[in-house]
């Protein structure tokens, strides 16, 4: 693995915000004019990549924009800490970047812009999980940058010995565990908690239930969510799941060392699985609950390009968002597929992408816009997602009953949806 990266977006899965990686970089604070004082001067924030390349990319695409002198600022430290207490001054950035676009305190404390005429046209092209949760009340406050998501990665040849098929319901994949654990392999790996950290989306999705409903309330008090929590009990008490390896789900050596035959992972880790096994894997979406309940799912989760409102150039910031993220196509491919690997977030750019047209990082991008869901919602705010991560702790860990525990998350997240006022 590269260092940290992209895939910090989809590092909590348990709800809790998305949290960018690594001390506070320099703040030479927002510049006035441009070099020449002919054209506006822009400052555009990042968080620091691990892939190498990415900071040199960035700026050489801020060089060639004609209509305004763009700073790039690489963060290595608390960036969106740094962010959020910047913008409660006038030493923030024009444009910054944030996890899964801004939150909800910033939005409500009009601290960002409204984008909703940025995208024009192209608004239908972008994956339509992440314009939804870049959006409120009906307007959007970020551009989608790129989308990172996870998925289900297993080894053909073990299944096929084990006469076992790609698991298209949770009960199967329990099935298929079983079936493919041995004194030397075990069926699945979801983390080293036991899929606390990643499985609490999906665990809902695949119950045809969410963390909210669509007008805002809370989504899951239902037997259907107990039923789902129960399942991932009952993987964990199977002796079928990799607890202890050596490296955590979001890193493929449990995997390529053949230490299990299945594992919850992101789409970065399909280059170094596809030099292990060549085309001896595939890939899934997290199953559905039964037959006839719920769906397949993928977690999906982007940096989103947002707008300061104390920006001295609020306009010339939005044009310059649109330019980047909406006109120039090819710097968004370039951007999702020369720096690790990742997908666009437009669609139309999925069928120009070299890497994503064939073999599993086809289907995984095809999972992206028919099965994928945000992350989580806007709305969904760290103290909701604190209290479900140490819920499904309780459930998966030790055996804590599943309804009960919801009843208790339920509380909280309802007090935290009147706090925000909705």
């Amino acid at each position: 693995m590269g260092g940290f990266s992209r895939r910090q977006v989809l590092g909590l899965g348990g709800g809790l915000a998305a949290v960018a990686v690594a001390g506070c970089g320099s703040n030479s604070g927002r510049p006035n004019s441009g070099g020449d004082g002919s054209k506006p001067a822009l400052s555009q924030w990042y968080h620091q990549y691990g892939e190498a390349g990415t900071q040199q990319a960035v700026e050489r695409y801020a060089k060639d924009y004609p209509d305004a002198t763009v700073t790039v600022e690489w963060s290595p430290g608390e960036y969106d800490k740094k962010v959020s207490t910047t913008l409660l001054t006038d030493q923030g950035p024009d444009v910054f970047e944030y996890g899964n676009g801004p939150t909800i305190d910033m939005i409500k404390a009009g601290q960002v812009a409204d984008l909703s005429d940025v995208p024009g046209d192209a608004a239908a092209d972008f994956t339509p999980s992440l314009i939804k949760r870049m959006s409120y009340q009906g307007k959007l406050y970020a551009i989608p940058q790129v989308a990172d998501m996870q998925l289900l990665v297993y080894r053909k040849s073990l299944l096929s010995a084990a006469g076992v098929q790609p698991p298209q319901t949770v009960d199967e994949l329990l099935d298929a565990a079983k079936k493919l654990t041995n004194d030397k392999v075990k069926g699945l790996f979801v983390g080293n908690d036991g899929g606390v950290g990643i499985l609490g989306g999906p665990a809902l999705w695949s119950a045809g239930l969410d963390y909210l409903t669509e007008d805002g309330k809370f989504g899951f008090d239902d037997p259907l969510a107990a039923e789902s929590l129960k399942k991932l009990r009952e993987l964990f008490t199977s002796k079928t799941l990799l607890l202890g390896a050596p490296t955590d789900w979001s890193d493929p050596s449990a995997f390529t060392q053949g230490l299990t035959a299945m594992q919850f992972t992101g789409l970065w880790t399909l280059p170094a699985i596809e030099k292990a096994f060549k085309d001896d894997f595939g890939v899934l979406p997290w199953p559905k609950l039964n037959a006839t309940t719920g769906a397949p799912s993928v977690p999906v989760g982007a940096y989103g390009s947002c707008v300061s409102t104390k920006s001295k150039n609020v306009d010339a910031a939005k044009k310059f968002v649109k330019w980047l993220w909406v006109d120039q196509t090819d710097k968004q491919l370039d951007f999702a597929q020369a720096y690790g690997f990742h997908i666009p977030a437009r669609k139309s750019l999925v069928d120009k992408a070299d890497k994503l047209k064939s073999g599993p990082a086809a289907d995984a991008a095809k999972f992206v816009n028919e099965n994928g869901h945000a992350q989580t919602p806007l709305l969904w705010s760290p103290k909701s997602g604190t209290a479900y991560s140490d819920a499904l702790n309780r459930i998966i860990r030790t055996g804590s009953d599943p309804a009960t525990e919801i009843k208790a998350v339920k509380a909280v997240v309802e007090a935290e949806l009147k706090r925000i006022g909705g």
